[in-house]
């Protein structure tokens, strides 16, 4: 049941990264594309004024800029390092591929293009009911274009190496091997459960077994600790 409710989405890269999207939902998306309505709005109503005084040639202008404006706007926007429109950014907003990496100009272009049939048959009442129905709120322009509306956030540096008590390795590593470990504990937060155990299988000669339950990520993590000068606190007598 949970899942069925849950706004979170887990994507993983080719690289066993675990990307954690909450995409955003129909309310803060409306807001924001009438933010960009407005914003389109003053645009061509800015350049209808400037050009009024050029007879003929105004309304052959007004009809490119218009094109422009209304199917162009979202896609060169999206295409920019901040991957929103002026009014998805207001609103803390970006667009990225489903699988979490960057939108590529495909997807972009797709789910731009596919707002022809969102729109349909009145108001964008297709995209309204397929986000709705739908608990990552994507519309039919998103679905096709394998692209999800997400809100943005900052990327977190790693503070700290992940879950594991301090203990010395089984064998004497040299400097290279001591990096390797330690790189690994510094990212295994950001990966999934399954690729961090089948990186760290990969050293398990340097990780003592303690008990046959226990994680060969948890030990591996806890030979970092040691590395950087951690050791297990002794009671004393």
């Amino acid at each position: 049941m949970s899942a069925s409710i849950d706004t979170i989405l887990t994507a993983e890269t080719p690289e066993g990264i675990a990307i954690v999207i909450r995409p955003a939902g129909f309310a803060v998306r409306c807001t924001a594309f009438l933010v960009d309505v407005f914003i389109r709005f003053f645009i061509l109503s800015s350049l209808g004024s400037a050009l009024g005084v050029a007879g003929h040639f105004a309304t052959g202008a007004m009809f490119i800029i218009l094109f422009v404006v209304n199917w162009l706007y979202p896609v060169i926007f999206e295409l920019t390092p901040l991957a929103a429109t002026p009014g998805k950014y207001v609103l803390g907003l970006q667009v990225m591929m489903a699988n979490g990496l960057p939108i590529t100009p495909a997807g972009c272009l797709t789910r731009n293009l596919m707002r022809a049939v969102d729109m349909l048959p009145l108001m964008y009442a297709f995209a309204a009911i397929t986000m709705l129905l739908r608990h990552d709120a994507r519309r039919l322009g998103d679905l096709a274009g394998g692209t999800v509306v997400a809100y943005r956030h900052e990327a977190a540096v790693a503070g700290a190496f992940g879950k594991g008590d301090p203990m010395p390795p089984s064998v004497a590593l040299n400097l290279r091997q001591q990096a390797a470990i330690t790189a690994f504990a510094w990212r295994v937060d950001r990966l999934t459960r399954e690729r961090a155990e089948e990186i760290a299988a990969l050293a398990g000669s340097a990780a003592p077994l303690r008990s046959p339950n226990s994680s060969m990520t948890a030990r591996l993590v806890g030979i970092a600790r040691w590395l950087h000068g951690q050791r297990p606190r002794t009671v004393s007598g």
